[in-house]
């Protein structure tokens, strides 16, 4: 009987022995292992998915559910991840990347949407975005508009020029969403803090000028001087007779060359032939064109042209805008 128990302590002591080195290596083994990458570096955290669950999910070969969990109860920060997508990059370890996901690390792209274009240039952007969701294809403009509970007829100049990040997964839609947020809440404190006595009676009407401000120029210190000349024209009762919004009204007519019979040609857009603001914004405006709207300088000046390498000569009379024109535009 004494050799029985003597063969089973030593049998318990090979077993416990055994554990413990298997034990050991299975912690060295998962305190320094890397995660196997695919092809795809970007890696997914499910909801509801576990440290140990994601421990498979991450290594090359599977480790056995109880490794996984003694060492994660020596490792308890470990545990509480969070869902979302990550980048892991090469020789990344297990540990590293839970610590990312603990940490909420997630992944994040950015798209630019610049001001001075149209809704249709956005949507090619947004198209082109890496890991976007493309949603916008399946909507005409009525349904976005309603989506985004606009009671306008157009989506041009509804969305703030700005970089959006997102993560992969999102939706150009949630994009859009955002950016018409934050052009409302841009637009209402900037129409909040105008200056008296302006001849725009809605926040529509200074989005509108806005975006056409934006297309007359792209140096930020001629924006305020461009506002004050379309603002005194309005006041004075005088078309403003600019460029951009015949171009926007001749749509794809429109081959890079305004014509005589293009300024002659009655659109709804055609500031030489209709009184006061086109019905719509022509392009996205940025703030500064938004702020230089409705802060716009002081002076008497009621014309400007083109100068060269973007800036503009200003006049207060016709017969110095005349002169002006002459002298940039026909070189005499």
């Amino acid at each position: 009987m004494k050799s029985v128990f003597k063969w089973l302590g030593r049998l318990s002591f090979l077993l416990t022995f055994g554990l413990l080195g298997y034990g050991a290596q299975q912690w060295v083994q998962l305190e320094n292992m890397p995660v196997a990458l695919q092809e795809e570096p970007l890696f997914v955290v499910g909801r509801g998915e576990t440290s140990s669950q994601l421990i498979n999910r991450l290594s090359a070969d599977p480790v056995a559910a109880l490794s996984r969990r003694l060492w994660l109860r020596l490792h308890p920060e470990l545990t509480a991840v969070r869902q979302g997508t990550y980048q892991l990059s090469p020789g990344m370890s297990v540990r590293a990347a839970l610590t990312k996901f603990v940490n909420g690390d997630i992944y994040r792209l950015q798209v630019t949407l610049v001001e001075g274009l149209r809704f249709q240039d956005w949507q090619a952007r947004l198209s082109e975005a890496e890991y976007l969701d493309i949603e916008l294809a399946s909507l005409n403009e009525s349904d976005l508009l309603a989506r985004l509970g606009s009671k306008r007829s157009k989506l041009e100049g509804l969305f703030l020029p700005e970089t959006y990040s997102y993560s992969p997964g999102d939706s150009d839609i949630t994009i859009l969403e955002r950016a018409y947020r934050e052009m409302q809440d841009f637009l209402a404190k900037a129409w909040a803090e105008r200056a008296p006595g302006l001849p725009i009676k809605t926040p529509y009407e200074a989005l509108i000028l806005a975006s056409i401000i934006e297309k007359e120029t792209g140096i930020a210190d001629e924006r305020p001087m461009i506002a004050s000349v379309f603002i005194n024209r309005l006041r004075r009762g005088m078309r403003l007779q600019t460029d951009p919004t015949v171009i926007y009204g001749l749509g794809d007519e429109y081959q890079g060359d305004i014509r005589k019979r293009h300024l002659q040609t009655h659109t709804p857009y055609n500031t030489y032939m209709i009184d006061g603001l086109p019905p719509t914004p022509i392009a996205m405006p940025s703030k500064e064109a938004i702020l230089a709207t409705l802060q716009p300088a002081e002076g008497d000046y009621y014309y400007f042209v083109a100068m060269g390498e973007g800036r503009h000569y200003f006049s207060k009379t016709l017969a110095e805008h005349n002169r002006a024109v002459r002298r940039y535009i026909l070189n005499r």
